[in-house]
């Protein structure tokens, strides 16, 4: 999943960014309101975690535009505010959750978990994928309890269809999830391809896999 870290203290937006990336997400790093609206008016994000006191304006600001122009992303609010009153306008304008500073890196992981369960519908660990499960936050594929051994963006691909279940999504939407916003670099899309080659053939060894669609000259589809 892609993260937009809006973050003016270099030290903890560079803590953020190594440590989620070690948890295999893509991120761009904004230090300004400036850059903020840049990033979101540029790219689409799965979440944004936003500091209120950036040097250049107000974070609440910035959410408040962001929202007014439909964002989609979740939104984690971070600052060292602690002002009620700023927590509650923060959740009003469409936050998804508030984290004061310091906080736990382990915590906000968890917290984008929970967020991600809640957006998606999932209310048990693992998800159904027809013969096989689906555990998010241990990031494996089960079958028969059995561990099918996935790449890591192969995981990425096939987690994000399952979540986005019966909904087609383009090969740019799937790039874009993996690598951020390489495509705009001459990013060669036929990699998604290439991916879903591999994932129906590892797949395929256990169980029909006729549920991960091609949806010709458009993208693919998990149907559940």
């Amino acid at each position: 999943m892609t993260v937009l870290i809006v973050e003016d203290e270099r030290t903890l937006a560079r803590e953020l960014s190594l440590f989620l990336h070690q948890q295999n997400f893509t991120c761009a790093v904004a230090r300004t309101a400036r850059e903020a609206r840049a990033e979101l008016a540029d790219n689409v994000f799965d979440f944004v975690l936003l500091d209120l006191g950036l040097p250049d304006g107000d974070g609440l600001q910035v959410l408040a535009e962001a929202k007014e122009n439909e964002l989609t992303a979740a939104v984690i609010i971070l600052t060292a505010r602690g002002a009620v009153e700023d927590r509650i306008r923060g959740l009003e304008l469409g936050a998804d959750d508030y984290l004061a500073k310091p906080f736990s890196l382990p915590e906000l992981l968890a917290r984008m978990h929970a967020i991600t369960r809640r957006r998606f519908g999932l209310h048990k660990p693992l998800t159904a994928c027809r013969a096989f499960e689906l555990d998010l936050q241990a990031r494996r594929l089960l079958f028969e309890g059995q561990e099918v051994a996935l790449s890591v963006k192969e995981f990425d691909i096939l987690s994000y269809l399952v979540l986005n279940r019966n909904r087609v999504l383009t090969r740019l939407q799937l790039t874009e999830h993996i690598w951020g916003n390489l495509p705009d670099l001459g990013f060669d899309s036929n990699y998604i391809d290439a991916h879903i080659k591999n994932l129906r053939k590892k797949l395929g060894k256990y169980a029909d896999v006729d549920w991960l669609e091609t949806v010709r000259g458009v993208g693919y589809r998990v149907v559940l």
